[in-house]
């Protein structure tokens, strides 16, 4: 199959049409027919090969949904023509003791969907079959397309360390990340607490699932949260005054990083060690609970809010999020 797609030659490259073969389908994989593409800030970093691990041409794009138009011959949980989505990773190895206790996203020879292959800013896209979701019904198939990353990154926690209902849930940062960590732990029961440094945003929390805020640059209204706050989600890259944060927890509560701050970390111990605290992190999640977020999401009626641009237009809608204007997710829609 002659494959379509946007692909840059050389970091910070723009993104210039580029054909490629696909080859034969394996016996577990799925071909794609990408529909809508999200841009992630990790697409971004891709681009730039601020890793250092990009190889171009490098074609982006790693929260698709779409059609299935092809699958292997030991694919069985979808069909030709279902909708479908795909995230961050594009495989596991199906053998570690991570991926056989359903850990699959901290796998490690897991396959990144942008990381040695093509991504989804194209007409069709290659994935083992472990780790294409088909969609439920009632989720709109042109917004869902940032859950595969953005959503799961922020819904994953709240699994993970098993949140109560009566939970009280702080987010850092009302951006791609932090306006659907809002949406999430309202639906999931928590007070919510949004910090944010930026007036417009606070009313916009408050509409998308918070119950209040605390301006992140008044030191005064942090400290005045003391010992409040379970767990504290931080979708920033930025150095705050984590042990100010660290003082709004309550005993055996946790600060755990979503995004990834750009300064090493520091910290005081003795807080943490007398009220049991935790600091943390952890990457996307493993397809059931993808799954899992995506039967929430129906029954929320919860979306990411988006903007959208054809594909054709993938460099101005990359240069918009560059530009820090993106509110809050970006949508690649297939011309």
């Amino acid at each position: 199959m002659n494959v379509n797609a946007y692909a840059a030659s050389a970091p910070n490259g723009r993104l210039e049409p580029f054909e490629y073969e696909l080859g034969p389908i394996g016996a577990h994989d799925i071909d794609i027919r990408v529909e809508h593409c999200g841009i992630c800030h990790s697409d971004l970093s891709m681009l730039e090969n601020a890793w250092d691990m990009s190889s171009y041409p490098l074609v982006p794009g790693h929260e698709v949904t779409g059609t299935v138009a092809a699958v292997g011959e030991h694919v069985t949980h979808v069909a030709e023509g279902d909708r479908v989505g795909l995230g961050w990773h594009a495989g596991y190895c199906m053998t570690c003791s991570d991926c056989l206790s359903g850990d699959h996203n901290v796998c490690a020879e897991s396959s990144a969907t942008i990381v040695g292959w093509h991504g989804g800013f194209a007409d069709y896209v290659r994935a083992s079959g472990v780790s294409v979701i088909k969609l439920p019904d009632d989720l709109d198939h042109a917004e869902v397309g940032p859950l595969f990353c953005g959503g799961i990154t922020v819904f994953n926690p709240l699994v993970q360390f098993d949140v109560p209902p009566t939970g009280s849930v702080g987010v850092i940062g009302i951006g791609g990340l932090g306006h659907l960590a809002l949406k999430f732990a309202r639906a999931w029961g928590c007070q919510v607490t949004a910090f944010t440094s930026t007036g417009s945003k606070q009313e916009e929390a408050m509409r998308m699932g918070a119950h209040d805020t605390i301006n992140s640059r008044d030191p005064d209204a942090i400290a005045a949260a003391a010992g409040r706050f379970d767990l504290i989600l931080s979708t920033v890259n930025l150095h705050l005054d984590w042990n100010a944060y660290i003082a709004t927890l309550k005993t055996r509560g946790r600060l755990h990083f979503l995004g990834v701050p750009t300064e090493p970390i520091q910290f005081d111990l003795v807080p943490l060690l007398f009220g049991q605290r935790s600091i943390s992190s952890s990457p996307v999640g493993s397809p059931a609970t993808i799954a899992r977020m995506l039967s929430f999401c129906a029954r929320h009626d919860i979306a990411p809010v988006t903007e959208h641009f054809p594909m054709s237009a993938v460099n101005d809608a990359m240069d918009h999020l560059r530009a820090g204007k993106a509110r809050y997710r970006i949508v690649l829609d297939r011309d």
